[in-house]
């Protein structure tokens, strides 16, 4: 049914895997697109009790697929902007979902990646992962990540962490709360299962209920009016000769020239 997804059920349990391992789980336009619709069917499957999202092989997500990179270079704003506006849709679907969702992240998460678990309520990360939010190095950065970043993060650390682009292993972000535990790689799926047995013998319904309540006074507002604006600086930053200058150098493994 998918192409870069795989999807199951099993003991009123979803589990939705990035598969595609030989580009280390990218993301790519098709990805997102279909992460959208497993989570828009799932607000329809009365069946499922709690949601978890891992990755295919040794890597949770690489961030944005390279071959995608090199089109969305070369898109208009207004492509670019519709683009964007895409993610910031799937994002909000996963965090105000009225289902539970855990994040299994079985190795590096850069980019979309940590977007994907930051979005989700329970963040499980094996003791070799390592979360990326490098994108100022190119002279863009990652917008649609931001509101879920500063719900987890204090904002002075928020700070440094997008500013600098400085990579965090596993227990330095357990540290700084990005993440909820790390733990063995041999111990990530029992540990992980725990908590999921843990969730669904609490009430279906009481569990919805707090995850609206929590939305509801949270600080991460994702309306229309910041979904545009998320948007629109993905897109004027794309489209910017910086950003331009930056893509290209990326994909040519080179330095960006403002770099000395």
């Amino acid at each position: 049914m998918y192409k870069t997804i795989l999807y199951s059920e099993v003991a009123n349990i979803a589990t939705i895997t990035l598969n595609r391992p030989k580009k280390k789980n990218a993301m790519n336009d098709v990805m997102i697109n279909e992460l959208i619709d497993v989570f828009e069917q799932l607000e329809l499957n009365d069946d499922i009790r709690v949601i978890t999202i891992t990755g295919e092989g040794d890597t949770f997500c690489s961030g944005a697929d390279l071959n995608w990179l090199s089109e969305v270079k070369d898109f208009s704003y207004k492509q670019n902007y519709n683009e964007s506006l895409k993610l910031v849709k799937l994002l909000k679907l996963v965090h105000e979902h009225y289902k539970p969702v855990i994040c299994k992240v079985n190795g590096p998460a850069v980019g979309g990646g940590v977007g994907l678990m930051l979005a989700s309520d329970i963040v499980i990360a094996s003791e070799d992962s390592f979360f990326g939010l490098s994108e100022v190095a190119i002279g863009i950065i990652p917008a649609a990540i931001i509101p879920f970043l500063m719900s987890r993060m204090s904002e002075s650390k928020a700070r440094e962490y997008l500013i600098t682009g400085h990579r965090l292993d596993a227990k330095e972000a357990e540290r700084l709360n990005l993440i909820n535990y790390y733990v063995k790689n041999n111990e990530i799926d029992e540990f992980t299962d725990q908590i999921v047995k843990r969730i669904k013998n609490n009430g279906m319904i009481a569990v919805s209920k707090v995850k609206e309540m929590v939305n509801t006074f949270s600080a991460t507002k994702l309306d229309d009016d910041n979904m545009e604006y998320i948007a629109n600086i993905i897109a004027k930053l794309r489209t910017s000769e910086e950003g331009q200058e930056g893509i290209s150098a990326f994909l040519e493994k080179r330095k960006p020239n403002w770099v000395e």
